[in-house]
């Protein structure tokens, strides 16, 4: 990762520094009200936001108390940075109208938060003038104040044109962030392996949960908790080689035991599914990685066929 120091000095007042900017979120989503607040705290001032919705106004309130409610159009006449926290789907279409109507200025900063994209997806706004930069928090929010802490623990994916890539750097940094290039044409993946990391721990701790509460654990939560900490920080620390359990130990009757079960028993389909499938890529990284012997992989694999 690269590391950029602080550019202001501690201890001085955040709306006095120089290149304080008027800055306007559209939209007040959990992403938009949290960095909105951020850059705030920076002593940017929020110049507007674009709420539709009764939560994106409560938050609003909320996060930016103050701060006037705007459409569109008026938030892009007054900003000098504009932070585009829409969803990935519509992005481009918010882009092109906004560049079609003519609101985008020359010299104004336009960021989006989306990690699936680079800049490519502002180069309306780009031709009309504006700087481009992408900016994508890796962390999930709730949209509350508490996120405003989690941010000094969080990396930001910054893919801008090199002679203004110091800015979203800048911008991070101000945020209480860790700025981290990533190139342009790597967003897609990028954006796939936070994905894979978030979502799919997401999807494995509802299934493992389901699977204790159906044989009688009431509080899945505090058998799952310590020993999914434990596997996440030492797969973090240590990579692969922490990996621990039945495959890695090459004990092929375990997991054909584990396939049988989910086979009979009345649980959704797709936890057997997803169980063979990662089973499998385990199996395989493991064999890799030295772990287990191409004689145990391929019985393990023919186990995970059955």
């Amino acid at each position: 990762m690269n590391v950029v120091a602080d550019p202001y000095p501690s201890g001085s007042d955040p709306s006095q520094r120089d290149g304080r900017l008027g800055v306007g979120i559209i939209s007040a989503g959990k992403v938009g009200v949290v960095l909105g607040a951020a850059l705030r705290g920076a002593g940017h001032q929020v110049v507007g936001v674009h709420a539709v919705s009764e939560d994106s106004r409560s938050r609003a309130e909320s996060l930016l108390d103050g701060v006037p409610v705007l459409q569109i159009p008026e938030i892009l006449r007054r900003s000098e940075l504009v932070l585009l926290a829409v969803p990935d789907d519509v992005l481009g279409e918010v882009v092109a109208g906004a560049a079609e109507a003519g609101h985008f200025q020359p010299g104004q900063l336009v960021i989006h938060t989306s990690g699936r994209y680079g800049t490519e997806v502002l180069a309306a706004a780009q031709r009309a003038g504006a700087i481009t930069l992408a900016i994508h928090p890796a962390m999930t929010f709730t949209g509350l104040s508490m996120d405003l802490q989690r941010l000094s623990a969080c990396a930001f994916a910054v893919t801008a044109p090199a002679p203004v890539l110091p800015i979203a750097q800048a911008l991070v940094v101000e945020m209480g962030g860790e700025p981290v290039t990533v190139a342009e044409r790597d967003r897609g993946i990028y954006h796939a392996a936070l994905a894979h990391a978030s979502n799919h721990l997401n999807t494995i701790t509802g299934q493992s949960s389901e699977m204790l509460r159906r044989i009688g654990v009431e509080a899945p939560d505090r058998v799952l908790g310590p020993l999914m900490q434990a596997s996440l920080d030492n797969a973090l620390s240590s990579g692969e080689g922490a990996l621990t359990g039945p495959i890695a130990r090459g004990d092929v009757g375990t997991v054909a035991h584990h396939v049988q079960l989910l086979s009979e028993s009345q649980l959704p389909a797709d936890v057997r599914t997803a169980y063979v499938h990662m089973a499998r890529a385990t199996a395989q990284r493991a064999l890799d990685r030295g772990l287990i012997t191409e004689a145990q992989a391929a019985e393990i694999l023919d186990a995970l066929a059955e």
